[in-house]
């Protein structure tokens, strides 16, 4: 349970003192609040605090900001930007030129490599809607999931009716999936209905490797395909980012993530210097166009130059 530690008309302010903090339900409904009141929730921690991926994923959008107390201050823990109180919230310290000196230190932990894998489907108006997800955390651990739920930790084993049931209830609806594998794997899947009873997913699923046990990347092009056997996939992006193999996210510096290929429906030709792949089945074949080695923050531009040349071809 949390209580929320100040409240004004533009922030939520809850304070949390403890190693790692997660999606828990009473975070989840004060996300849902500060949505509806249109306020940011300013989660204030210790520098030795760690987000749990979830809750990582929710600071990367406009409700949810993570303030970091250090000895020096304020700043954000995702960017390192100073911060100060101004009376309704935290706000940008205007005269800072430099990261926050916490932001810079060293990590507390051994950095990875996260492999993030992000799938878009659209679903009938019939069907199980879990599929996707087991398979491709099925591919990247060797296990089935673990459970699911809509907030940490997960309140139910996996069962793929279940996560059916609650997404077909609901207009829009996020659900948390664990993975049970030999590393730390997690999905998150967003679920929107569309006309005609169908339903659009767009789920990110990560997968842990720590700095000796490298991403097995030469594998990816059966993955992709093994995936899109089970179920039409409109497109799966990958990538990876630089960070600790337990998910958890600390409030420094570890990298910028870099593209490893993007894969879209149908056999598509790609532009000059970027040649596709098929993959998949002849049925409902996939291409898959290599971007990068997952390091180089030279893929960005690659996949610039692809996302032009699909968008001006479709």
């Amino acid at each position: 349970m949390s209580i929320v530690d100040a409240l004004t008309d533009q922030a939520m302010v809850v304070l949390q003192d403890r190693p790692v903090v997660a999606l828990s339900a009473w975070l989840n409904r004060a996300l849902g609040e500060c949505a509806a009141t249109g306020r940011t929730l300013q989660l204030v921690t210790p520098l030795a605090t760690r987000l749990s991926l979830p809750l990582r994923s929710a600071a990367s959008g406009a409700e949810l900001q993570w303030i970091v107390h250090n000895d020096d201050g304020y700043y954000e823990g995702l960017t390192g930007r100073p911060m100060k109180w101004g009376g309704a919230a935290f706000v940008p310290v205007p005269e800072a030129r430099d990261y926050a000196a916490g932001f810079t230190t060293r990590p507390a932990a051994p950095i990875g490599s996260q492999l993030t894998l992000v799938y878009r489907i659209r679903h009938g108006a019939d069907g199980h809607l879990g599929g996707p997800v087991e398979r491709l955390l099925q591919l990247t651990t060797g296990k089935l999931p673990a459970g699911l739920g809509p907030a940490e930790p997960l309140e139910h084993p996996w069962r793929p009716d279940r996560l059916t049931e609650y997404a077909r209830a609901r207009s829009t609806a996020r659900l948390l999936v664990v993975g049970d594998g030999p590393r730390p794997a997690h999905a998150i899947c967003d679920f929107t209905a569309t006309q005609g009873g169908g339903v659009a997913e767009v789920s990110t699923v990560t997968v842990g490797y720590g700095p000796e046990d490298p991403p097995p990347l030469q594998h990816l092009g059966s993955l992709v395909g093994a995936l899109a056997a089970d179920q039409p996939v409109a497109s799966l992006f990958v990538q990876l980012t630089p960070g600790r193999a337990d998910l958890t996210t600390e409030p420094r510096w570890t990298g910028a993530p870099a593209p490893v290929a993007l894969a879209v429906a149908g056999a598509v030709g790609g532009p000059n210097g970027i040649p596709g792949q098929q993959v998949g089945p002849p049925r409902q074949p996939l291409t898959m166009f290599p971007l990068g080695d997952g390091r180089s923050q030279d893929g960005w531009q690659r996949h610039s130059l692809l996302m032009q040349h699909l968008q001006s071809a479709s």
